[in-house]
């Protein structure tokens, strides 16, 4: 792994991802998961802070970017959490089918390589009735910031571990078998290519 992958890339994603715009949206959201849990692209942990732990059975933590368990780690325990990690893609979970009663998907469709097969295995892990929750940036409603999502994605992606800004995250949720039940839309502070958030909910179909 090259230094910047190993040092500059985690302080960078940390810290867009920490933003108070950011955090808002998983205030409003992390508290929502139940039981048994599974968080795809945890990162360095920014959800702890946000769940509840009465309502949280067990929590696996699932993510390729193992430079970042330690940050993960620290955080989980300034949580009162106790945390599973696993440095795997989630297009391979490595679960039973019917194993969590929650999903928690973050700023993380953007990076997957598959982003459909990940969410079929979401699906799979699933147990009927279970939540998948996410919150997620991607391809805006508008024409003019839909081009500049278009031109800035491969540059960007460069820089931001695979990030793409261009996705279309409903469109993704239901190819990968899920029919979403609530879901906020909003431009959040900043620049418009970067922070169009969907917030939500889904059950598979």
């Amino acid at each position: 792994m090259n230094p910047y992958d190993r040092y500059i890339l985690p302080a960078l994603l940390d810290g867009c991802c920490g933003m108070k715009a950011i955090q808002r949206q998983r205030a409003a959201l992390i508290p929502r998961a139940r039981g048994r849990v599974l968080e795809i692209g945890i990162g360095t942990g920014r959800n702890f802070p946000f769940y509840q732990p009465q309502a949280v059975e067990a929590l696996v933590g699932l993510d390729p970017a193992e430079q970042m368990n330690g940050k993960a780690r620290k955080r989980a325990r300034a949580a009162g959490m106790t945390v599973e990690l696993i440095s795997v893609s989630a297009e391979g979970i490595p679960a039973d089918d019917d194993s969590f009663d929650t999903v928690v998907c973050t700023f993380s469709l953007c990076t997957i390589p598959d982003p459909v097969a990940a969410l079929n295995e979401m699906r799979r892990v699933l147990r009927p009735g279970g939540d998948l929750l996410f919150s997620e940036h991607g391809l805006a409603p508008d024409a003019s910031v839909q081009r500049w999502q278009h031109r800035l994605t491969p540059a960007w992606s460069r820089m931001a571990g695979g990030c793409q800004l261009d996705r279309d995250i409903p469109g993704l949720i239901a190819e990968g078998g899920f029919a979403v039940r609530d879901m906020d839309a909003r431009y959040l502070k900043g620049p418009k290519p970067w922070t169009y958030v969907r917030t939500g909910s889904a059950r598979a179909t």
